[in-house]
């Protein structure tokens, strides 16, 4: 059921909301949270449609601030979905025009669901996050990274203004990755690890973050090389007395692990989808100690290859 409410207030949005609900039986007992989606116009629809997939196995409340044209007068135009247009959640969309794009937090609280937490999206790139007023209603704020310009640079600006709860996609995109090298270091051989290379694209910020969280797991120097935009992660070798660990992905499906005294495995590498790396940072709501590690203390351990340069590991072999 999807209803719409031009012109209309936030009182006006919950009493329709509690109408709504009593027509079609819908329970709001059930709602593990509120997630807030500030996006704009163009990518509403794409972005609504993640947040469906993504909370099915977590019915929430979701609002989505899109923001309209900041010119003429102020206006609060709204949609409510319930029921099978809304998947296992409630849906409520707000487009704010004029005065109003400036104040997105105070239209939104009335209308946050009782006692559960409160988790931000920015689908597009956005910057200062966890001090915007809709950061601060927040306790767990998921940006994008790879959105931006330039990755690498806006994972630095998350370093330094870091908050407790914030996290990123390219983060979640590196978990697979990372349970296949933690399941290979608890193997035998058990020794230690000497050093690593992680490399991917100039681009990928999946690609610094699993590097930063090496540098903080294997606590041993750890370089990051680079390769052409666009191929993501492709290759992270780790140093051990009796051979390297080698996992390598070229096409970004497939990867083959690789390791002394154990069968070559191949595996689907394939990148998670929006919808994919949503559903998995919503499964916490509190903050992301690992993430914040490999972020604020191992980013820095992070050595650069310079282009041209070959790697530690390739001029042992050459």
């Amino acid at each position: 059921m999807i209803t719409e409410l031009p012109d209309t207030t936030t009182k006006d949005v919950s009493k329709q909301l509690v109408r709504l609900r009593g027509e079609t039986g819908t329970m709001t007992l059930g709602r593990v949270m509120t997630l807030i989606i500030v996006v704009d116009e163009a990518d509403a629809d794409d972005a609504l449609e993640c947040a469906i997939h993504a909370t099915r196995q977590h019915p929430s409340r979701i609002i989505a601030l899109v923001s309209g044209s900041a010119r003429g007068a102020g206006r609060l135009d709204a949609q409510v979905r319930l029921g099978n247009d809304a998947g296992g959640s409630e849906i409520v969309v707000l487009r704010l025009f004029g005065e109003l794009t400036k104040h997105g937090a105070s239209v939104v609280t009335p209308l946050l669901a009782a006692d559960t937490p409160v988790v931000a999206w920015w689908p597009n790139a956005a910057q200062d996050v966890a001090s915007s007023p809709i950061g601060r209603l927040a306790s767990r704020r998921i940006t994008d990274a790879s959105l931006t310009k330039n990755p690498r640079k806006a994972l630095q600006r998350r370093r330094d203004d870091y908050a407790g709860g914030d996290t990123d996609m390219a983060w979640s995109r590196t978990t697979r990755w990372r349970g296949l090298l933690a399941t290979a270091l608890d193997l035998p051989p058990y020794e230690p690890v000497t050093e690593v290379t992680v490399t991917g694209s100039s681009d990928s910020a999946s690609t610094d973050l699993l590097a930063g969280w090496l540098a903080v797991r294997l606590k041993c120097p750890v370089q990051r090389a680079q390769c052409e935009p666009g191929r993501g992660l492709v290759n992270v070798r780790m140093e051990r007395k009796s051979g390297p660990i080698e996992l390598v992905r070229p096409d970004r499906e497939t990867g083959t692990l690789t390791q002394p005294g154990q069968p070559e495995r191949r595996l689907d590498l394939t990148r998670p989808g929006t919808a994919e790396s949503l559903a998995e940072e919503l499964n916490r709501l509190g903050e992301d100690v690992v993430y914040k590690e490999a972020l604020v203390k191992g980013l820095p351990r992070v050595t650069d290859v310079p282009a041209g340069r070959k790697t530690r590991s390739e001029e042992v072999t050459a």
